[in-house]
């Protein structure tokens, strides 16, 4: 089982903290708040009654990685990864992931032949939450919420839960324990 990122909906404020914190942890610069230039790997969604940020949910059978037909999703250390290297931007990850947490966004990267810069190219990378792996301190996401909406779940927490609830579903009603 894998851990994952919770948002509390009650919580959640709306203010995109978290957003922010997602950039600058993947070592992007904010040139931006267009959506083509502002590259978090969450989304904040903004409903009428709620607001709560959109992320991977490091499904074990992540139906992203099922769907990639180069390989270039993978479960690496109990979380989902996109290897971009492999990545074509084809979309199809994004239309298999039920949450929507998956998106594709188009890079620009100059062309340098012998120090001089020729142009650019352009290449397509899967974009989703990767749980901040490359820092030691974990999802940026999580330490900036100002509400506390965010939290890591992890496997045992979640076993815990699980338990926590069945034996509240027994207390409420002795038959469901017979």
């Amino acid at each position: 089982m894998n851990q994952f990122i919770n948002a509390n909906p009650d919580a959640c404020i709306g203010c995109r903290t978290c957003e922010v914190a997602c950039i600058l942890s993947h070592g992007e610069e904010i040139k931006s708040l267009e959506t083509a230039h502002f590259n978090a790997r969450l989304k904040v969604i903004v409903a009428a009654n709620v607001t709560v940020p959109v992320m991977c949910r490091q499904c074990d059978d992540a139906p992203c990685a099922a769907a990639c037909p180069n390989g270039a999703i993978e479960l690496k250390d109990e979380h989902v990864v996109v290897i971009q290297e492999k990545c074509i931007g084809c979309k199809t990850c994004v239309l298999a992931c039920p949450f929507g947490a998956m998106q594709v966004k188009v890079r620009t990267i100059p062309r340098v032949v012998n120090g001089q810069h020729i142009g650019v190219r352009y290449k397509a990378e899967a974009l989703k939450c990767d749980l901040c792996s490359s820092n030691p301190q974990g999802p940026a996401c999580i330490r900036a919420c100002p509400t506390d909406a965010l939290t890591l779940v992890k496997p045992v927490e979640l076993e815990k839960i699980q338990r926590e609830r069945q034996l509240a579903a027994i207390q409420r009603d002795p038959r469901l324990g017979a």
